[in-house]
């Protein structure tokens, strides 16, 4: 029997982009002859059944927006059978016959729990962190590159104006993609990450003072927020080096701002396919891109994905930017 009404919601963290798939779901999905409801608050305002119907109008001057209109909330009722099943009677409820859950691999684990109770769901990754081990980009992550480049080459005027060095922490709790690719686009003396085994001697110190010993007198160390500790490696520097040395946390300022055009474009892009799943009676489904197509996994195989950093990348960083 064919499709005849979707919801929409996004979930997790908030990223750039996320407004831009939620108006691709909406028109494609009206376009295609089908109802179009939005759910609030994630997977808490489905459980509380705070859905609302959505035209053409209702998404219009929202794709150059940062964050989600739809907004996001943590929802622990939802981890539970019980809470589940209230979204599942909400869906009936309002004759929503499947899903497109845009979030993180926190939301598509939500989405695998309810299409295994006969609800169907499509993930679209929308996470800063680029983090979705099937997705080579994930809607929000080439904005918050920029947005970190452009805080970091801010903080460069200052260091190189009184030869200080910054200790910047960016977003990545497990993963380093924003450090490493940051790292190398404002031209860091020492990159961070999770991925590779630190040792503050050789990655920070000696790469300073190799720095320094060839004329250089400003410098900034990325470090990925899953690594931490920036205060005190700021301190431990100025200890050892003399260097007058400040810690920046750039903290949730990387997940807001206008989205770029590249997450403009792939957040429509992904929101469009994620309808047409649907429309082909898939379910349990994550939109992808690959070699710059989209493609879709099944999501218990699209979890279970490892996603490595590009040690030569990460190699090719240390070489040139002493």
């Amino acid at each position: 029997m064919a499709i005849k009404k979707i919801g929409v919601l996004t979930s997790g963290g908030d990223a750039p982009g996320m407004n831009a798939a939620i108006r691709a779901v909406v028109r494609t999905a009206l376009n295609r002859g089908l109802e179009v409801v939005a759910v609030y608050g994630g997977y808490d305002g489905l459980i509380n059944g705070d859905i609302r119907p959505m035209n053409l109008r209702s998404v219009s001057n929202i794709i150059n927006r940062g964050g989600t209109m739809l907004y996001s909330a943590r929802s622990p009722e939802f981890r539970t059978e019980a809470g589940m099943q209230k979204a599942i009677s909400q869906c009936l409820k309002h004759d929503i016959e499947g899903l497109v859950v845009i979030g993180g691999d926190g939301s598509f684990r939500g989405a695998q729990d309810l299409t295994r109770r006969g609800f169907p769901c499509i993930g679209i990754p929308g996470t800063i962190d680029n983090d979705i081990s099937c997705c080579e980009h994930t809607i929000g992550y080439d904005t918050a590159l920029n947005t970190c480049m452009d805080l970091c080459d801010k903080l460069r005027d200052t260091m190189a104006s009184h030869g200080r060095c910054s200790v910047v922490e960016v977003m990545g709790r497990h993963a380093g993609y924003i450090a490493l690719n940051v790292g190398i686009a404002i031209g860091a003396t020492g990159i961070v990450v999770p991925e590779v085994e630190f040792d503050f001697d050789r990655d920070v110190i000696q790469r300073i003072e190799q720095a320094r010993a060839t004329g250089k007198n400003d410098f900034i160390i990325v470090v990925a927020e899953g690594i931490g500790r920036v205060e005190e490696m700021a301190k431990e520097i100025q200890k050892r080096t003399g260097i007058d040395t400040r810690a920046s946390i750039l903290g949730h300022v990387q997940r807001g701002g206008t989205p770029t055009l590249y997450d403009r474009v792939l957040a429509s892009r992904m929101g469009a396919y994620a309808v047409q799943l649907l429309l082909d009676g898939k379910s349990n489904r994550v939109v992808a891109e690959q070699n710059g197509n989209l493609v879709d996994f099944d999501i218990e195989e699209a979890l279970a994905m490892k996603k490595t950093l590009d040690m030569d990348l990460y190699n090719m960083a240390l070489e040139i930017s002493i």
